[in-house]
Order: structure tokens, then C-alpha cells, then sequence
């Protein structure tokens, strides 16, 4: 149950929930790629990958930041080789970056339905085609897509279609990617929170503070994310998992520690199908 010398790369991963999955990888004592844009301090948002790879040497593992914007492929292609030349290999991909914006049909640019389409199902694609070839060669290759399970609600479309078809992308990576290698034993799954993450996707977009009060910390992501990863990849592909239900298998009962400061329910996630939050317990107000 660990991921020691496993190497990991991760699309985004500055800040926030990829960043969460970086630290509890390096832990373990992983290797981590930090692969995203922001070389230089943000304006309003924290962290760039050079104070993410800080943090992942600082707490056990072994890091390389690089510069890349995943819509580029050439870009994508150096950074997936300079990966495998520094750590020998690559055993698990993780795409997480990720692009948002909730506006119906008539206020969305074409700008913005072109960005959200270019990271969130193109470069999904990009980021694990690139990765492939290297986890093919590996012990026990994963591809992690924080993307959300396939509800095919009107409600979720309602709204925000460009958005949704950008995010469901992601997610028909994994349900066409489980099948086509799955006689290569490459684990490819989903994971997606119950819950409102406190991120600052929720901070700036999602409600602010009041939003984030009632919302679980990233740890709660990568603490799920690790339970995945650790499992055997031919026995564990194609599946749509939801935080909370993977640490319950896990045997963990008590999620306080993801949401010590909140006093009432949580602020659900989107694109959680109804039946997810039936068959749970945790008290759970259906903001989103």
C-alpha cells in the first residue's frame, strides 16, 4: 500500500488537489512531475510548480517541475520524456488540470468554450496518449482522471452545457481508455468528490468563503486518490469512483478530519448522481 519509487505525473498540480496528490505521493517517498503553467506567482492564487516541488522534496519525495501548457502536444511530449529520463520510467498518470466556467449557451465565448475543450477532454487525451507508451513498461501503470461520474441528467447540462461537455470529455477518456488497454493491465478510472472541494475554483467561482465553510479540504482527494493507486491496476479499471465510497471500502467511518470547521451539511458536488448520495450518510445539501 504504497507508492514509494513510483513516479507520478501530474497535469496542474501547483495548487490544490493535485497538489494534495502530490503530497501524499511523496510521502511514500514518490517521484512527482509537477507539469503546468505557472512558473510565476499568481496575482490572486497561490503556489507555482517550483513551490509545489519544494513541498514535495520537503515531505519526502523527489520532484521535477516543468513548465507546460497541455494544449501544446510538443510541449506535453518534452515534459512526458524529461519525466522518463530523470526517474526511469513512468507508472502513473494523473490529469488533473482542469478549466471552468459556469455561464449558459448565450453568455459563453467561443474563447472560453475552446480553452475549457483544449484542457479538459483534449488535453486528457494528450497528457495520457503521451503517457502510455512509458506505462506500458510499468509494474503497475494507473491513469487517474479527476473527472465526474457519466449522469446523463438534463440538470447537469442545464445551465453550463459548454462546461459539461468539456468535463464529461475527461470522463469518456476513462470509459473508452479502460477497455482499449485493458489487456495491457493500465488501470484507467474517475475520481470525483461528494462533496464541494475547498479549492480556489470555489473561493473565486463556486460561492467564496461561505462555499469553502462548508466544503472538505483537498486531503480527502488524495488521501482517496492513494487508495486507488495502490490497488492492483488489472483488477481496479473502469470505474467512476467517488471519494468518500473509496475510503469506505478503505474501512475509514469518520471524515471529520476533512471538514473540521463545518457546522451544518456539506455543500454537495456537482455531477454527483442522485444514487451516490442516497446510499450515504454524511449530511449533504444539495447547493450545486
Amino acid at each position: 500500500m504504497s507508492l514509494q519509487k513510483k513516479t507520478l505525473f501530474i497535469s496542474g498540480g501547483s495548487r490544490g488537489i493535485g497538489l494534495a496528490i502530490a503530497l501524499r505521493a511523496a510521502r511514500d517517498g514518490a517521484n512527482v512531475t509537477i507539469a503546468a503553467k505557472t512558473a510565476e506567482p499568481h496575482p490572486k492564487l497561490p503556489g507555482t510548480i517550483y513551490t509545489a516541488a519544494q513541498a514535495i522534496e520537503e515531505a519526502g519525495g523527489r520532484a521535477l517541475p516543468v513548465v507546460c501548457d497541455i494544449r501544446e502536444e510538443e510541449q506535453v511530449a518534452a515534459a512526458v520524456a524529461a519525466t522518463a529520463e530523470k526517474f526511469g520510467g513512468i507508472d502513473i498518470c494523473i490529469n488533473n488540470a482542469s478549466a471552468i466556467q459556469l455561464t449558459g449557451t448565450l453568455d459563453t465565448d467561443m474563447k472560453r468554450f475552446d480553452l475549457m475543450h483544449q484542457i479538459n477532454a483534449r488535453g486528457t487525451f494528450l497528457v495520457s496518449k503521451t503517457c502510455i507508451p512509458h506505462l506500458k513498461a510499468a509494474a503497475n501503470p494507473h491513469i487517474l482522471n479527476l473527472a465526474p461520474p457519466l449522469d446523463m441528467k438534463a440538470k447537469w447540462f442545464k445551465g453550463h452545457v459548454a462546461y459539461t461537455m468539456a468535463k464529461f470529455g475527461m470522463s469518456m477518456c476513462t470509459l473508452g481508455m479502460s477497455a482499449e488497454f485493458a489487456a495491457d493491465g493500465i488501470a484507467v478510472n474517475s475520481l470525483w468528490p461528494l462533496t464541494a472541494i475547498d479549492t480556489a475554483a470555489v473561493r473565486n467561482l463556486l460561492g467564496g468563503a461561505g462555499v469553502a465553510a462548508m466544503s472538505r479540504s483537498p486531503e480527502i482527494m488524495a488521501d482517496a486518490a492513494h487508495a486507488i493507486l495502490t490497488r492492483p491496476a488489472r483488477a481496479t479499471t473502469g470505474n467512476f469512483f467517488i471519494d468518500e465510497e473509496v475510503l469506505r471500502e478503505e474501512g475509514m467511518t469518520d471524515f471529520s478530519r476533512y471538514a473540521p470547521g463545518a457546522k451544518g451539511p456539506l455543500a454537495g458536488d456537482f455531477f454527483v448522481p442522485d444514487e451516490v448520495f442516497a446510499r450515504t450518510d454524511t449530511k449533504v445539501t444539495g447547493l450545486f
